[in-house]
């Protein structure tokens, strides 16, 4: 997607481009746009256009539409305290991980209970939004409940976030992140590939975003050499 004018937003009809009521307010009083000002809006699936500022947006273009990157990047994360949760998945969405998953690790000192699991995922999709919108994403990350240790472990091309293992490699695009009390032997020995992140020891929300962005860089630069090769 090419940026068009000072911001970017998420609407559902990329042909009626009606704003909500927070959206206009976001655009008209915090960013301070005009009526006429530029823009770009997306549908969140790829799919954009650019357009002038005003009540509902005015198109300026036919509707573009970005391929998916591949291969998709899956960070999952144990969880951390406090409000840190937000800050990785607000980082991760800016560096441009696709999807992204919190879980609960053996050694986690964090634990939801089914109404706080809901209540923080709800808060954690409009953290992506708004994440998407100011690094001007067409794809919205796919941020899922939360989850156990099994269920991300089970996926495809699966690696542990260890000291001493191998550079990240898109090879394995979904890397799960440990809790600060470190993996238990069981989840150790769960047969997955090992990736290092460098070496010091990082705090686990440092760890998910240095993961991120190390996969979503090897993934820019490929993409950068099929298109050299490719002219």
């Amino acid at each position: 997607m090419e940026p068009s004018g000072k911001a970017h937003v998420f609407v559902t009809d990329l042909d009626t481009l009606e704003l909500t009521d927070d959206d206009h307010h976001h655009l008209s009083r915090v960013l301070r746009l005009r009526t006429g000002d530029e823009l770009t809006a997306s549908d969140g699936g790829g799919r954009w256009r650019r357009c002038r500022f005003d009540a509902p947006l005015d198109p300026l273009g036919e509707i573009q539409r970005d391929a998916p990157p591949q291969p998709e990047i899956t960070i999952a994360f144990a969880l951390v305290k406090g409000e840190r949760p937000e800050w990785v998945v607000q980082k991760l969405t800016e560096v441009g991980v696709d999807r992204i998953i919190p879980f609960t690790a053996e050694r986690s000192v964090v634990h939801w209970d089914a109404d706080k699991a809901l209540r923080n995922h709800t808060r954690l999709l409009v953290v992506a939004r708004e994440a998407a919108m100011q690094s001007r994403r067409a794809w919205l990350p796919t941020v899922e409940p939360i989850a156990t240790f099994d269920d991300v472990a089970r996926r495809p091309a699966a690696a542990l976030a260890e000291r001493g293992g191998g550079p990240p490699t898109l090879a394995h695009p979904v890397v799960l992140i440990g809790p600060e009390g470190g993996w238990s032997e069981r989840e150790r020995g769960a047969g997955l590939a090992a990736l290092g992140l460098g070496p010091t020891v990082l705090r686990a929300e440092t760890a998910a975003i240095v993961a991120g962005a190390a996969l979503s860089g090897l993934r820019s630069a490929r993409s950068e050499s099929v298109d050299g090769h490719g002219g």
